[in-house]
């Protein structure tokens, strides 16, 4: 491969997973190598351990990632990484790591803005053109369509994200963490049976969570004293907070007038998800589902990369001294040059 093949590594490093990814102007996927922090069951993952985590291991992806590619740094034509949004701590740890490569490989750098990745990846995965977007993670529940060079949010979570509703739960009655608590719980609710009822909280467009988790998180001692058992309960959660994504959904969807509908985002690639949306937007307007697994629904390199090669080969990178990181970074700040 020759120097200046256009190709652009992306450093993902906004919660517990650290990714590297390659990706060739046309979206060639060359590398996606990634590794999770996994704490205790019960525990969640702190700022200060998580950021020590991905210190340890960043090199090291580098590194497998110009293996896996069968490249050197000479083949790259820039680096990207996430600016934010994100934890404070593990995003300024990878933001170091990649200035650092950056002045010794003599690369530019390209900021990227973590949800836009997310949508971009699910679109370049899929082929999605035109979709409307419902973005889930651990730490960000949106409903997105674009109009106008923005990717708009029609609606969202008014506290907390639905994968963070999920997660917090998993611990509290003691699922492992591994591969995730998300992941732990559709398991477990996929042996459930008995429904519990929960609080539904739609506002408009927009949902809330925590108050659904404060209910369960008291009602189930209870329940669990009275023969119902974890999977019922897990059963239930999810059937109550995905019915509700699925509702403010074809909301947007009637107003915008899409067909389609993209999930991404680690909780995008839950499968009882998946089904409750293919199910809505069938019968509703004969559209398509489109989805993706955890290869690329789950926080990772590629996708920064893929969102870098649109930026940068739209003319856009920034100086050194600009590239920080953020904790808030909106979905509708970024211009999206690359789209009509």
């Amino acid at each position: 491969m020759e120097e200046g093949s256009g190709l652009v590594m992306g450093f993902e490093g906004s919660a517990n997973k650290i990714g590297i990814g390659i990706v060739g102007r046309k979206g060639e996927i060359l590398a996606n190598v990634r590794h999770t922090f996994i704490t205790p069951p019960g525990e969640g993952f702190l700022p200060k351990d998580t950021a020590r985590h991905h210190r340890r291991w960043v090199l090291k992806l580098v590194q497998a990632a110009l293996d896996e590619a069968k490249i050197v740094p000479s083949h790259l034509e820039a680096l990207a990484y996430t600016k934010g949004p994100g934890m404070g701590a593990p995003l300024a740890s990878v933001g170091i790591v990649v200035r650092m490569l950056a002045a010794m490989w003599k690369k530019p750098i390209v900021p990227v803005n973590h949800c836009v990745a997310h949508i971009e990846m699910g679109r370049l995965v899929t082929g999605a053109t035109d979709p409307v977007v419902l973005y889930v993670s651990g730490g960000n529940t949106q409903v997105i369509a674009y109009s106008h060079n923005r990717y708009r949010i029609f609606g969202e979570t008014i506290d907390i994200a639905v994968g963070n509703c999920l997660d917090r739960f998993a611990r509290v009655i003691g699922l492992s963490n591994d591969p995730s608590p998300g992941y732990n719980i559709e398991q477990y609710a996929k042996r459930g049976s008995r429904y519990v009822d929960l609080p539904y909280v739609v506002k408009g467009m927009d949902v809330s969570f925590s108050g659904i988790l404060s209910f369960i998180e008291r009602d189930a001692p209870g329940r669990l004293a009275t023969g119902y058992t974890k999977e019922d309960l897990c059963f239930s959660l999810q059937e109550t907070v995905f019915a509700m994504l699925v509702e403010i959904t074809e909301r947007a969807m009637a107003h915008c007038g899409q067909k389609d509908v993209l999930i991404v985002g680690g909780v995008g690639c839950n499968l009882r998800l998946q089904e409750m949306m293919a199910s809505m937007v069938s019968q509703r307007t004969h559209g398509q589902l489109c989805a993706i697994d955890d290869r690329y629904a789950i926080d990772n390199g590629a996708m920064i990369a893929w969102t870098g090669q649109l930026l940068y080969h739209g003319g856009f990178s920034a100086p050194i001294s600009a590239c920080t990181t953020t904790q808030r970074y909106r979905t509708d700040e970024v211009h999206v040059t690359w789209r009509d």
